[in-house]
């Protein structure tokens, strides 16, 4: 580039010749800023090249709106840039915000429990604990999601997983299986799959024995059993049996709920202690190849959850105190084994037993309860007086007629082996429950029954019979996360055809 072109960019670069020669002054001594002398033509010379500068700028606005259209296209052409990059600016904006965001909801999902389902995610937001009661029955208290799970040695994913209640799935947290009754038909038992096992049992074991319940109260508590039950009813000259139908599933949801929050804990750790001790009823649908579980109806205690009984012993605590009451007010003796109710008196009125009964019913009725008509009987004197199984007439004692049939058992046993020999209808591992009856004879009355238990233990010691012995390990931190797999089939009721439509409308089908 020639030296004459630099020139030239500078002046245009410096807006006026007059300038470049006035820094050329300046740089060569010949003109000094500042002064008296400079200072006015400075200001004039300054003036003057900006007055050049927007001529030029004007000059080239008048030049470009003359051709109209030209002119149009360009403002067009201007504004179209201008919306794109506010239009991207936007678009990053955004993505930064929904990035911060889904960042922001899985912090929240690592600490907190935000969902349970359509009907157990109302309070999930309300962690404010009652801690007077809590103290009170000396029961541990959690600020947050994330302290309950470290507590429980699980994590909020998993807990939430275990908590979850849906009303289609693929899978099910429960074995659902039917067990012959003794007295016919068949009891559905709801087996609480491993880690949901363990979590109730943390819950049994940290929470609810801690827990004081009505003395009446005899099933499924420590230092306490069929024995407890039957003791109170010994020598009793009139014996009431009552039972309560459906007794777990009775025990629903709300009520379950509204247990762990009267023991003081805060709405949101109430509902999944809820979700976590309930089911609903299931019905299994065959749906273009697959098994699907859903639910019917309500959530409630299953049969089979370590909790369930426990649950019931602390919500019947003002059903136990008022039934007590009208017992004692008569002059009986009540004690509650499970749902199996039990009223006795020595003096055998029958007119108080009557009155008795009537109390009773409208008790029942109003604690949410129901009588269950078959299972009633009321037994005088000269009735074999039988309490959760026992014989209470003079002690007690296990019914004559079980002792002969096992007395019996025990003799083909020797004589044949166990091949073929059933025990009260089950022939299946029946070596175990000639262990098992044995051993109740023993707790009941040792010295009485102590040739037998002999007799059965040498029995299965001769046919290599080992009791199973099952130690828990325990966990150690939160376990791997794999999907659980479907439980087996139940027969599928009438029912299910009823629920495919309901199905297909969920996944969006026809």
């Amino acid at each position: 580039m020639s030296e004459r072109q630099e020139i030239y960019d500078r002046i245009r670069a410096a807006g006026g010749r007059d300038k470049v020669i006035l820094e050329e002054m300046i740089r060569k001594g010949f003109w000094k800023p500042g002064t008296a002398e400079t200072a006015i033509p400075e200001a004039l010379l300054k003036r003057e090249a900006e007055l050049v500068s927007d001529l030029r700028s004007l000059t080239a606005q008048q030049r470009r709106y003359q051709d109209r259209e030209a002119a149009l296209k360009e403002m067009r052409r201007e504004r179209l840039a201008e919306s794109r990059r506010k239009q991207k600016e936007t678009e990053e904006r955004r993505e930064q915000e929904r990035q911060a965001r889904t960042a922001a909801w899985e912090r929240r999902k690592q600490d907190e429990i935000l969902h349970l389902g359509d009907e157990g995610s109302a309070n999930l937001n309300q962690l404010e604990s009652h801690h007077d009661r809590l103290a009170r029955h000396g029961l541990p208290d959690f600020a947050t999601h994330r302290i309950l799970a470290q507590a429980m040695l699980t994590n909020v994913g998993e807990l939430r997983f275990l908590a979850y209640g849906r009303k289609v799935a693929k899978f099910s947290h429960y074995r659902r299986f039917l067990m012959p009754k003794k007295t016919g038909g068949h009891r559905l038992i709801s087996a609480p799959m491993p880690r949901l096992k363990q979590a109730q049992h943390w819950i049994l074991e940290q929470i609810l024995n801690k827990v004081q319940v009505h003395e009446a109260a005899h099933g499924f508590l420590r230092e306490r059993s069929i024995l407890t039950n039957a003791s109170p009813h010994v020598g009793a000259s009139l014996v009431i049996n009552l039972d309560l139908r459906d007794f777990f599933p009775n025990i629903t949801w709300p009520r379950v709920f509204g247990l762990f929050h009267a023991l003081g804990y805060s709405r949101s750790v109430a509902t999944i202690f809820a979700q976590l001790c309930t089911e609903p009823p299931v019905e299994e649908v065959e749906l273009d190849g697959q098994t699907w579980q859903v639910a019917t109806g309500v959530r409630h205690l299953p049969q089979g959850a370590p909790t369930s009984p426990a649950i019931t012993n602390l919500l019947c605590r003002r059903f136990d105190a008022r039934m007590a009451g009208i017992a004692r007010k008569h002059g009986f003796a009540y004690t509650r084994y499970a749902d199996d109710l039990t009223f006795s008196s020595k003096s055998g009125d029958r007119d108080a037993g009557r009155k008795v009964l009537w109390q009773v019913r409208r008790v029942i009725e109003e604690e949410g309860f129901h009588l269950h008509p078959d299972k009633l009987r009321t037994l005088g004197k000269g009735r074999r007086h039988d309490v959760t199984g026992l014989t209470v007439n003079e002690s007690l004692s296990v019914p004559r007629n079980d002792v002969r049939n096992f007395k019996a058992l025990l003799h083909r046993m020797e004589k044949s082996g166990p091949v073929g020999c059933t025990w009260r209808g089950c022939g299946d591992r029946i070596l175990a429950r000639v262990g098992g009856f044995a051993n109740y004879l023993m707790m009941v009355d040792a010295a009485r029954h102590a040739d037998l238990h002999k007799r059965a233990m040498a029995l299965l010691k001769r046919h290599g019979f080992q009791p199973e012995i099952r130690h828990p390990a325990k966990r150690q931190g939160p376990p791997p996360f794999p999907t659980p797999s479907a439980p087996p089939a139940l027969p599928s009721s009438e029912a299910s055809t009823g629920l495919l439509g309901k199905i297909r409308r969920w996944f969006g089908g026809k």
